[in-house]
């Protein structure tokens, strides 16, 4: 079992290496030592606990874009055992109220920038503290007296220290709940396939409501006592730039990102040699795009994990790049894997499959649910819902998403969620929702709609009714209006011959 000295990774560096650079926040232009943000987090974590009276187990969540505030937060929870429950800013109120209703929090700190949309939050006016993130800027600014910071209690590596909300198959959220244990165990697993120490360097801009904000390289890097600098969102001169004057190890991104950056034409001429190279997930990564690095010198690896499991499950490593291209690798060290067909049975090389994977980084399960949990886990396996196969050699290709999810710009859609909204426009008779190819995005939403007879409804007013209740990357791009669905035998939605019929069509 893990203790407090095992679990506070930034309390154990600060003694180690006290002065060492640990973070820095692009947009303020400030940055920390080790030991003096492990002192300012100490304090913060008083006050959490002794004047907002903060108890272990209790939710805290914050509805921001990235800034140290949010990085000593989570830090703080970790210190006296509260829960961190990150909202996607991305959100619109009905959907955050969903969230908020399901975590119940104690504590609820907004950026300023959104308060508007707090305070239509209904669930937001039930608890008990309700402060702007600016209640927590004076802990990383101000002067802050040494003092010895005495644990609350023991903390044990199966303690919840985050409730990450993704969607689920049936398009509802559910909270993943994230354990010292997961986070530990995915940290020695990064670093192991990584080859991880305490010299790296990397810009950290994913959003902190996504599990690739935390846990592709930031918690990694805690345990390995490296650094970050910190970004609001992804800007690609100024992360190149960055790369560059800051000597930049790894790079972390989708293929969205790794696209717009060697778009520019200071890319040409950027010296990048100190990056060893990019981690790159949410999508394959073009062939083409893979050369445009490799000459660059940066090599790729690509990989694949969830929410629920990491989420650096699976890396290819860079030498095979090329030669086994579309492939996500090997599963990383401290993983068991099964490739099961529909009766049960594992499958045989180049045979299609689900993905089954049990590890210490399997979540324990979902935030009060447990019947979605007992289905999602079974002896210990987790069900991925994603359809793979394997090849002689043992390299991994995703074939399909199970559950009809699709990729928009690295964030997770499920057409389940959209159908549900267009269902509730009283012109929509019935409503289904694809992932089609996109340039830009690498996939976007495509609505097939059947009116009800006599009622009128154009692309325009389709998408400008989902303007303000759905999130961006959640609005279909396109809108197909037809006087019928094709279904299957047993009467549901064909969704292979409405790819089929966008083919046709585009």
């Amino acid at each position: 079992m893990l203790n407090n000295f095992q679990t506070d990774w930034l309390g154990k560096w600060a003694k180690y290496t006290p002065d060492k650079f640990f973070l820095r926040e692009y947009n303020r232009n400030i940055e920390w030592s080790y030991s003096d943000f492990n002192l300012r987090t100490n304090a913060l974590a008083l006050y959490l606990r002794d004047e907002l009276n903060v108890e272990p187990g209790e939710r805290i969540a914050i509805y921001s874009r990235n800034r140290a505030e949010y990085v000593m937060l989570f830090l703080a929870c970790i210190k006296i055992g509260a829960i961190l429950v990150p909202l996607n800013f991305r959100l619109t109120p009905r959907e955050l109220d969903i969230l908020l209703k399901d975590a119940d929090p104690e504590v609820v700190f907004y950026e300023d920038e959104y308060e508007p949309q707090t305070k239509q939050l209904d669930a937001a006016k039930t608890v008990k503290y309700l402060l702007s993130v600016n209640a927590l800027t004076g802990f990383l600014t101000d002067p802050v007296t040494p003092f010895e910071f005495v644990p609350p209690g023991l903390f044990t590596e199966e303690d919840v220290v985050m409730i990450l909300y993704t969607a689920g198959t049936t398009g509802l959220s559910k909270g993943v709940m994230i354990t010292n244990k997961m986070l530990f165990w995915n940290a020695v697993n990064t670093g192991l396939r990584l080859d991880l120490h305490s010299s790296d360097h990397t810009q950290s801009y994913a959003p902190f409501f996504h599990t690739g904000g935390w846990n592709v390289l930031f918690t990694p890097f805690l345990l390995h006592g490296a650094s970050h600098t910190l970004l609001q969102s992804f800007d690609a001169e100024v992360i190149l730039r960055l790369m560059e004057s800051e000597k930049t190890t790894l790079l972390f991104g989708v293929p969205t990102m790794l696209q717009m950056m060697s778009d520019l034409e200071y890319f040409k001429k950027a010296d990048l040699s100190s990056v060893r190279y990019a981690i790159v997930g949410g999508a394959p990564m073009p062939i083409p795009l893979i050369n445009i690095w490799h000459e660059k010198g940066i090599s790729i690896r690509q990989g694949y994990g969830l929410t629920e499991v990491g989420p650096n499950c699976f890396s290819l490593h860079q030498n095979d790049a090329i030669r086994k291209k579309g492939s996500i690798g090997f599963p990383n060290f401290y993983f068991e894997t099964k490739i099961v067909n529909e009766s049960g049975s594992e499958c045989n090389a180049d045979e299609v499959g689900e993905l089954w994977l049990r590890s210490p980084v399997v979540t324990p399960g979902y935030w009060r649910k447990p019947k979605e949990t007992a289905e999602a886990i079974s002896d210990g396996f987790f069900h991925t819902g994603d359809l793979v196969k394997q090849d002689s050699e043992g390299f991994v290709y995703v074939v399909d998403r199970k559950k009809n999810m699709f990729i928009s710009g690295g964030e997770n859609v499920y057409p389940a969620e959209i159908e549900k909204f267009l269902y509730t426009h009283p012109a929509v008779k019935e409503a289904a929702v694809i992932g089609v190819s996109d340039e830009r995005w690498g996939e976007v939403g495509k609505a097939y709609i059947v009116l009800n007879e006599g009622e009128i409804l154009t692309a325009e007013t389709a998408l400008d009714f989902c303007r303000g209740s759905l999130a961006k990357y959640k609005i279909p791009k396109y809108f197909a209006f037809v006087k019928e669905i094709p279904k299957t035998d047993a009467g549901k939605i064909n969704k292979i011959k409405l790819l089929d019929l966008h083919k046709i069509t585009q």
